[in-house]
């Protein structure tokens, strides 16, 4: 059987106006603003809270627009394979997290994989980010089969308020 090519992804900021255009429904305008093809997924209960979260953390901390939830888009073809970010810019030891979600129509392609190799390629270009760091659950086969291969070493445990027991890895951002 023939293997498949690597997948590969961009991606888009979904500032404040376009998470406001998400928790009210209307994805027309967040295409608009975007200039992607959002799909229906972006208006799921899968992903809305996160919409949520994010704008209330860019009020309580501006800078962290630069480095939250952004629309992956898939290359050449252009569409919106899901969501990737960082849960907010560097800490104060240069810690940052990455999160990612694939729209379940384009799972099991090798999109995570793909948002994971950006988003390691973006924390590896900043310079105040020294580790990257994932917390997966672990009854998560998927989210831990695609941090596989990428350096991550697991360093402990922590209790999430929301997700219950995760599993933490990190490596090293260069």
């Amino acid at each position: 059987m023939p293997q498949l090519p690597t997948p590969s992804v961009r991606f888009v900021p979904l500032p404040p106006r376009v998470l406001d255009a998400l928790l009210a429904g209307d994805l027309a305008a967040a295409r608009t603003a975007t200039g992607v093809p959002l799909s229906e997924w972006f208006l799921s209960d899968e992903i809305t809270w996160l919409w949520r979260m994010r704008l209330d953390q860019i009020a309580a901390d501006p800078r962290a627009a630069d480095w939250i939830v952004r629309a992956a888009v898939s290359v050449p073809d252009g569409v919106v394979i899901g969501a990737a970010g960082f849960h907010g810019p560097p800490d104060e030891a240069g810690m940052v997290e990455i999160g990612y979600s694939t729209d379940p129509a384009y799972r099991r392609r090798g999109y995570a994989k793909a948002m994971v190799t950006e988003l390691l390629r973006w924390a590896a270009a900043e310079p105040s980010a020294v580790t990257v760091r994932a917390s997966i659950g672990p009854a998560n086969a998927a989210s831990l089969a695609s941090i596989a291969g990428f350096g991550f070493t697991h360093v402990g445990e922590q209790w999430d308020e929301e997700d219950g027991r995760e599993l933490l890895f990190e490596r090293p951002a260069r």
